[in-house]
């Protein structure tokens, strides 16, 4: 386990993980604020194994681990904790689409947040496109303030970074 909330436990991803993963990954509207594409079931069965992978690298900068419900033990989405490009500890999750609307993105930000301050963090941010208001206003409420907006380079879309001092 790396880190708990209330009802969710957050650890490594395992390849059991497969089918819930692929049901999450291959969602056009789970996907349409992050990549915008698809992924068929190879390619989140290749992927999975690759993120299972940089588990064991001493250099990993890029952590993407799974949330579980703890009542039925259920893989509800991914957290990612990662690097960006310029050095920034970025903090992301989402979510199957069938466990939106339950608090559970409020409830990992804000593990998230304390999990970062544990292991001596001492700022994340979380880049927000636009129209996703419902993430926006989750980090607004857990203390984020906007730092900047841009075009994301790899969906093309209108962001804004939002930063957080821990």
């Amino acid at each position: 386990m790396i880190f708990e909330t209330e009802r969710l436990v957050i650890r490594k991803l395992l390849i059991s993980d497969l089918q819930p993963f692929f049901e999450l990954e291959s969602n056009a509207k789970v996907l349409q604020y992050a990549t915008g594409e698809v992924k068929t079931l190879d390619e989140c069965k290749k992927e999975l194994a690759e993120l299972i992978e940089k588990y064991e690298r001493e250099t990993n900068d890029f952590w993407i681990y799974a949330i579980v419900n703890k009542g039925d033990e259920k893989f509800v989405g991914t957290v990612a904790l990662v690097k960006d490009e310029n050095g920034n500890d970025e903090i992301g999750y989402r979510f199957i689409e069938r466990y939106w609307g339950n608090g559970y993105a409020t409830e990992t930000c804000k593990g998230l947040i304390s999990y970062c301050k544990e292991i001596g963090m001492k700022r994340i941010i979380g880049n927000v496109v636009n129209a996703n208001v419902a993430s926006e206003r989750i980090l607004i409420k857990m203390g984020f303030r906007k730092v900047k907006d841009f075009i994301s380079d790899d969906i093309g879309l209108p962001e804004t970074m939002y930063e957080l001092e821990l």
